[in-house]
């Protein structure tokens, strides 16, 4: 009697949302690039240590050589950070991914860059600017341009090491935003509970969207790529109704109560 035979899969492939940071070289000084990399990782290490990144090159007039591209994954990864993939499919940049044995992601954009090609690169920025003073700044949010779909309506608690994405459309969360977890919104997103993850507006570079959040914990706040740590926001607004938004680029909070 013959024996079945077991057609199932040892590992099940699947492509998604994935939460990677895009390293966006503007000046090819490798010194300087991994410098910048651990004060980063010293400011907020929970969010940036071991942190998977994606090579962009695309701000260079030039590739790089194998070399000095070499040296900066290296320098990387003596920072603290983890280099996965080089991002851009030219026929020079496919060739330097080869080189360094780290896959081309051809279609990569990262989740904080405009999809223009005449606009500035994003990737993560971080904002210098401080909260802003008075709570008359706060207005209502405004309608989200160019998003048709209805928002998505989260109902369940956000846990650590889980992310939602609201694709070209406006996030509400009904409950908390747990620590290590991560929500994303092409629009705004409203959050009816505790925020002590990260919350990303405004994705895909849409500047007019916004973050509300019902109690002010987070790890790291963003709007169209500007972003905030937590070490980098004033002790007064932890913990209260806060509201976060871009003013002429720079990223503002405010506690709404």
């Amino acid at each position: 009697m013959s024996t079945a035979t077991d057609y199932a899969q040892a590992g099940e492939l699947k492509f998604g949302q994935v939460g990677i940071a895009n390293l966006r070289v503007r000046t090819l000084d490798v010194a300087q690039l991994v410098t910048e990399m651990r004060e980063r990782i010293q400011r907020a290490p929970n969010l940036f240590s071991r942190a998977a990144i994606v090579l962009d090159f695309g701000g260079l007039s030039h590739p790089p050589t194998h070399a000095s591209a070499q040296a900066l994954v290296d320098g990387l990864r003596s920072a603290g950070v983890l280099p996965v993939a080089v991002a851009y499919g030219t026929k020079e940049i496919d060739a330097l991914s080869q080189q360094l044995g780290l896959p081309l992601l051809a279609k990569f954009r990262a989740q904080y860059e405009r999809s223009e090609p005449s606009a500035p690169a994003a990737g993560l920025q971080p904002a210098t600017t401080q909260a802003a003073a008075s709570p008359a700044v706060a207005t209502p949010a405004p309608a989200t341009a160019g998003s048709s779909a209805p928002g998505l309506i989260q109902t369940t608690p956000v846990r650590s090491g889980q992310q939602v994405y609201a694709e070209q459309r406006d996030l509400t969360v009904l409950t908390t935003v747990g620590a290590g977890a991560e929500v994303l919104a092409d629009g705004s997103i409203h959050i009816y509970g505790a925020l002590r993850g990260r919350a990303l507006a405004g994705a895909q570079g849409n500047m007019e969207a916004r973050i509300f959040c019902r109690e002010f914990h987070a790890e790291l706040v963003s709007v169209a790529g500007q972003y905030k740590v937590l070490e980098d926001i004033p002790a007064e607004l932890r913990g209260k109704p806060v509201q976060v938004w871009l003013e002429h680029g720079q990223i503002k909070l405010v506690a709404m109560d």
